[in-house]
């Protein structure tokens, strides 16, 4: 089975071959070529699952080694693959809604030109991530994220002739450079302390390894996690990155890409478990973003920045978890895993939404859309249920689970994470039902606001401008949002019973089940509590009153909000401004003080060479005077020599 592994790269990879090389004789097949490599992979996923679950626990790790890729002495570097269950999980996740959200591209990209282009990004993509996750050396591991930076880069800004898109993609290649550098340095760290890069050994050597060096690689593990997973400080990429085909942004900033910082986390466990500062500064992050992403997802009239934000706040409870240590792990790729189905499902469905509303974003120009989009609504309003946490569906079995392992770390520390988690489950209550309200219920307000009609669909409106008319999305594109609903609904219960996910993971993550100071009876009551009133709030400003049309100023934390809470603001001011300023004092020290003592010292040797030049006049009488004066210094000298 471990020869099959390889394929699950291959296809996608194959894929993206053909279509960007192939030409424009493939753009009638090219999106069924690329959905078909897709499925091919998530087939050999299933089987390689299906083979690993009739295999004991600590038998089911599978290796496969197709190189050396840099075989020199004391350097050795390998193409090789490991399949646990860590990376099984990532495995039919990536395939499966990778798969999905490709079948859905079929309509949503129907009328692009480029739509054969799309479809070798969306491999490409799939096949770095793959290699990303089944990699068993962190060496080989940056491959793959370097091409997961690549792919997210080309496909944020595929309609790069909107300047918003171009610049969107820009900002999401250079902030994720950023974090790029810190995985890079600790690889570096790994090399020079424990001699190889591969997951293994490396792990099995924390114990003996000092705590100063296991931080420092720790936090630049972190650092790399908050570049892919949209994490304070390296957040700001995220919402502008929504200018991308909202395909995109259910598959790279819901379900997978945004979840390889935690996967790096995860993977890297026993390093963070023997390095507790490097851990407490991982849940101090997470708790952080959560708040912030949930934040600044309330204030967003733009329904997939406001998905957006929420992914931001998700993926906070996810660093959050996996900042928990053994306790939080398991939880941590559950919630990744349930987040992955309902949040692909409800950036699908505002896809839909957009197509049946002349790509418009804006949810006040939205409004009892219910009746017209039957099955939009019933399969978006499934996913929020599932994210804000309503008893029986995924999100309320995996993100109690992380609040009850953050009161479960215990102490104060315990005591601050548990409490900013039950906040954040309050906010994201609010803003779901928000987004929910004002793009389902209430006034009609389309109707009163005629919306830009684009030159094609899915692209940049022109000027020209008629009144929309909402209407259901193809079969191609509701089928997979029906299956994603299925998972929103029914995944984390299937996880939960018999602790089913938690056993499947328990061998290569471990787990520790902590002192909770609070019984999971209370959390759960806490936790419906403040769903209640984030709903309620909800309600009773954007239920019981009418939308308006613009939005009011509102409260300076609102405006704030709608700005990312000033986030490019603060970059520009600190790292734009700070970087031009030290730019420019370098420059100075370069040329007054280097280039100052290179310039001086060049000239003082010409000044005198020039004075010794004057002494070579070409005159006998000159030499010969200055050979009687040598000749007369050497004799006073020998004199004066003898008298002593």
């Amino acid at each position: 089975m471990e020869n099959l592994i390889a394929l699950l790269v291959a296809a996608p990879l194959l894929g993206a071959a053909v279509l960007l090389c192939g030409g424009r004789r493939l753009d009638r097949s090219g999106h069924w070529i690329g959905t078909v490599l897709a499925a091919a992979s998530f087939v050999v996923g299933a089987v390689l699952f299906t083979d690993m679950l009739g295999k004991g626990a600590e038998d089911r790790a599978l290796h496969q080694k197709l190189f050396s890729w840099i075989p020199v002495e004391g350097f050795q570097a390998d193409v090789a693959f490991q399949l646990d269950q860590l990376s099984m999980t990532f495995v039919l996740l990536i395939t499966g809604v990778g798969t999905l959200i490709h079948i859905y591209s079929i309509g949503y990209m129907e009328h692009d030109e480029r739509r054969r282009r799309f479809f070798g990004y969306l491999n490409l993509f799939l096949a770095a991530m793959l290699i990303l996750v089944i990699a068993d050396n962190y060496l080989l591991l940056y491959v793959g994220w370097e091409g997961v930076g690549l792919a997210s880069y080309l496909l944020i800004g595929f309609w790069q002739h909107k300047p918003s898109a171009a610049t969107a993609a820009k900002k999401a290649f250079l902030v994720n450079r950023v974090g790029d550098i810190g995985l890079s340095i600790a690889i570096m760290l790994m090399f020079t302390t424990f001699g190889t890069f591969a997951f293994g050994p490396v792990l099995e050597a924390t114990g003996d390894t000092s705590e100063g060096k296991l931080t420092a690689i720790g936090l630049m593990l972190l650092l790399a996690a908050c570049g892919k997973s949209a994490q304070v400080p390296l957040q700001s990429w995220l919402g502008d990155a929504m200018e991308g085909p909202t395909p995109v942004s259910a598959l790279i900033h819901a379900a997978t890409m945004v979840t390889a910082g935690v996967y790096l986390i995860v993977r890297s466990g026993a390093i963070f478990n023997a390095a507790p500062d490097a851990q407490l500064v991982v849940t101090i992050v997470g708790a952080v973003t959560l708040l912030f992403g949930a934040i600044v997802g309330c204030a967003k009239d733009d329904i997939k920045k406001a998905l957006a934000g929420s992914t931001m706040s998700q993926i906070g409870y996810m660093i959050l978890a996996a900042g928990l240590g053994p306790i939080g792990y398991v939880f941590a790729i559950m919630h990744l895993v349930t987040h992955g189905f309902f949040k692909a499902g409800l950036f699908l469905g505002a896809g839909s939404v957009m197509h049946g509303m002349n790509d418009e974003v804006d949810m006040r120009r939205y409004g009892g859309l219910r009746k017209y989009m039957p099955v939009t609504f019933v399969t978006f309003g499934l996913g929020y249920l599932a994210i804000i946490g309503f008893p029986g569906l995924s999100g309320f079995f995996s993100k109690d689970k992380i609040i009850e392992a953050a009161f479960a770390k215990g102490g104060t520390e315990g005591w601050i994470l548990g409490s900013v988690a039950l906040l954040g489950a309050a906010i994201t209550a609010f803003y779901m039902t928000r987004v929910m309200l004002m793009t389902f219920f209430g006034e009609e307000r389309w109707r009163h606001a005629a919306t830009p009609s684009p030159d094609e669909p899915d692209v940049e409106p022109a000027a020209a401008t008629r009144e929309p008319h909402p209407h259901e999305s193809p079969k191609s594109m509701t089928i997979p949002m029906i299956v994603l609903a299925f998972g929103s609904v029914f995944a984390g219960g299937l996880f939960s019973v018999g602790d089913r996910f938690l056993h499947w993971l328990e061998p290569v993550t471990g787990h520790d089940h902590g002192h909770a100071p609070v019984s999971a009876t209370t959390v759960t009551a806490a936790t419906m509590v403040v769903l209640v009133i984030g709903v309620a709030v909800a309600w009773a400003m954007y239920g019981r009153k009418p939308v308006p049309a613009v939005a009011p100023r509102g409260s300076l934390l609102t405006r704030a909000a709608r700005r990312d809470l000033l986030q490019d603001d603060f970059n520009h001011v600190v790292l734009v401004r700070g970087g031009e300023h030290l730019t420019r004092s370098l420059v100075y020290v370069d040329h007054t003080l280097v280039d100052g003592v290179v310039n001086g010292t060049a000239a003082s040797m010409g000044g005198l060479s020039g004075r010794l030049r004057k002494l070579q006049n070409g005159y006998a009488r000159s030499y010969a005077v200055s050979m009687f004066g040598g000749t007369a210094v050497l004799i006073a000298a020998t004199l004066l020599m003898r008298a002593v």
